[in-house]
């Protein structure tokens, strides 16, 4: 393999992530220079890190790595710092957390299985009887965006204008809030729910107080933009899951021959598919990683894909395994930043691949995967499936 081939400098080319291979240089990176220090081009200057140690340390130390000025590699700060779960510190962090931990903890999320159970049947019925589908977005972009779009109290009816408008944002890789037509309808639905709160998490947004005081309607906007942004990564996990099942079919057999395996399964998938491509923070103090004088103010990019294969922690770690143990995947963040949605995604990938096993009796690839041209999230953008019935 030549030096061009592993260049750290390509990381930031969405094209060597549609069409090549990132992982032959993380796993360069890992061995050879696994805190990088990338000089200001197109993007400023940063600092990626390759190993799972060092990701994981900057996950835990959310006092030393702010996530309020973005937590994605772009040329400015993000517009929406200091407003979102995802783009706040402490304590505002931990005060929207509360916010919104009611509708996505372990018990809510049970009580929401069986709606997920219904939409996972409705989408799969109406991809077998197409036959043959995209799976990318007549099973899991269908799934993700329905379920999120219950817990937020959106009505079904409006259910299919969310799906394109959300999907033209995801195509384009813009930001939610930039769909004029997608911010006039949640702040319509704002101002319904401030007249007339209903059980659902926007009531719960623009009702609830941090510190005696309601949110803004931008925040509450920019954070309803989030939670939907969100379901890009989740439908990818799916899909990036079922991909992984398509190519180790003996991996899908020894699910559909010991369903215990499934809490596994979907751990695996969740390293293995890695939809985060990365994230990042921006230092608060001086650190040294590995030797590495990383100053405040700094930039610090996390390759989440690579920490997940990190030898160092996973025994043959290019194998996909769904008896895999231990797998301290580091999928969904850790720390003060842990997703607040992981047990709602794990659920949501245990019923779609238990109602496949139990409802579908083929599952073919049918046409080309194509992958995401982007640097920010991984996986098929589109992956053509022919689906038969039991």
């Amino acid at each position: 393999m030549t030096t061009t081939a592993v260049s750290p400098a390509g990381l930031t080319d969405p094209g060597l992530h549609a069409h090549g291979d990132p992982h032959a240089v993380w796993r360069w990176m890992r061995a050879h220079d696994p805190v990088h220090r990338h000089q200001e081009a197109e993007l400023p200057a940063f600092w990626s890190l390759t190993r799972h140690e060092d990701i994981r340390s900057v996950y835990r130390d959310a006092a030393g790595f702010s996530s309020a000025r973005g937590v994605l590699l772009r040329s400015g700060d993000d517009p929406g710092g200091g407003m979102t779960l995802a783009l706040s510190d402490a304590p505002r962090h931990r005060q929207l957390r509360g916010l919104m931990a009611d509708w996505f903890h372990t018990r809510a999320v049970r009580g929401l299985e069986g709606y997920v159970r219904a939409a996972t049947r409705s989408v799969l019925g109406r991809a077998l009887e197409l036959g043959e589908c995209d799976f990318a977005h007549d099973v899991a972009g269908r799934l993700s965006l329905s379920v999120i779009c219950h817990i937020l109290g959106i009505p079904e009816r409006d259910h299919e204008d969310l799906y394109r408008w959300t999907n033209e944002a995801f195509e384009a890789h813009r930001s939610l809030v930039s769909h004029p037509l997608l911010v006039e309808y949640f702040m319509e639905l704002l101002y319904q729910r401030m007249e007339e709160p209903t059980d659902d998490l926007v009531s719960s947004l623009v009702n609830g107080t941090v510190d005696g005081e309601l949110l803004t309607e931008e925040e509450a906007v920019f954070n309803c933009e989030n939670l939907i942004g969100a379901t890009e990564n989740g439908r990818l996990a799916l899909i990036g899951g079922m991909q992984a099942f398509l190519e180790h079919p003996d991996q899908w057999q020894r699910l559909a021959d010991d369903r215990s395996l499934m809490p596994g399964a979907v751990e695996e998938v969740l390293r293995w598919t890695s939809s985060a491509t990365h994230s990042m923070r921006v230092a608060t103090r001086p650190h040294e990683i590995r030797g590495a004088r990383i100053e405040a103010g700094d930039r610090v990019v996390l390759w989440l894909p690579s920490g997940n294969r990190d030898e160092e922690v996973f025994t043959d770690p290019y194998r996909f395994d769904v008896s895999r143990s231990p797998n301290r995947h580091i999928a969904l963040a850790t720390g003060e930043h842990v997703c607040i949605g992981g047990t709602l995604a794990r659920a949501e990938m245990r019923v779609l691949f238990t109602e496949l096993l139990d409802g579908v009796g083929r599952i073919e690839q049918s046409g080309p995967v194509r992958r995401l041209r982007s640097i920010e999230v991984n996986g098929p953008e589109s992956l053509p499936v022919r689906l038969t019935a039991k």
